[in-house]
């Protein structure tokens, strides 16, 4: 039991010695992984499409 509670006391210590974003960095970030996850998936959705017709188009 001991080992424990030692452990999430180290877990606490540890985690005040985190650096965490501050709200603007945060948003930034949610944005830009936001976009490039949109990105692709249209990019791939494209490319998919494309293949398709291609595979369609042969007799």
């Amino acid at each position: 039991m001991q080992r424990i509670v030692n452990f999430f006391k180290d877990v606490s210590s540890e985690m005040r010695k985190v650096s965490w974003p501050k709200r603007k960095e945060l948003t930034n970030y949610t944005v830009t992984v936001l976009a490039t996850v949109v990105f692709f998936a249209v990019f791939f959705a494209l490319i998919d499409t494309g293949i398709s017709e291609l595979i369609r188009l042969i007799p």
